[in-house]
């Protein structure tokens, strides 16, 4: 399957000119919308197909008071402000699904019988599979803003209690407030940051 290369409005939109954003609009983030974030997500790759992120969206005023008190004080005011905010985790027993997300062998024992690579593989798919929300969030128009500067293991005992579910980071999603918007940092150049062998 073989597909055009986007067009510079596009690319714009997803890269060189999106921005991170610090301070929403009151406009919420409706359900299809919401839905629409995971449904494209979910389709970017991971190991053998294990999908370990796991997504919290809090909306609700409510969802957002149990997660003030795990925030850094100067996060407080730009959780407050987003009409969404997504934790995004990852399951350290992702594998347990692996028979069915995964039909080319039995995968499974690779991780059941390696704890660290299994919390390597979560880590690491589970950070990808954000950064697929995060980009499917500009695709459908919004703008984002990932953030650390958290508890996490406060945030895990609240939103996560009894699993083995851990927090990656935290992004904020909504329509832009044009004073949350800073001015843009330079980037590393391509002979900085690339090399080609």
């Amino acid at each position: 399957m073989a597909f055009e290369a986007l067009k510079e409005r596009e690319l714009a939109q997803l890269f060189t000119e999106a921005r991170t954003v610090h301070a929403f609009t009151s406009r919420p983030v409706d359900d299809e919308t919401v839905r629409r974030m995971y449904d494209l997500a979910c389709w970017g790759p991971t190991a053998f197909n294990g999908q370990p992120a796991r997504f919290v969206f809090v909306r609700s005023p409510e969802g957002k008071q149990r997660l003030l008190p795990a925030l850094s004080p100067g996060n407080v005011a730009q959780v407050q402000s987003a009409p969404l905010t997504v934790i995004v985790a990852y399951d350290l027993d992702f594998y347990q699904h692996l028979p069915r997300l995964f039909k080319g062998y039995d995968a499974q024992p690779i991780y059941a019988g390696d704890a660290e690579l299994a919390r390597l593989t979560a880590f690491r798919n589970g950070t990808l599979q954000g950064a697929y929300l995060l980009m499917a969030a500009r695709a459908l128009g919004l703008s984002v803003g990932p953030m650390s500067g958290f508890d996490p293991t406060l945030v895990e005992q609240t939103f996560f209690p009894g699993t083995r579910v851990k927090v990656n980071f935290l992004m904020n999603v909504g329509y832009p407030d044009e004073a949350g918007i800073f001015p843009r940092d330079e980037r590393l150049s391509f002979g900085e940051a690339v090399t080609v062998v």
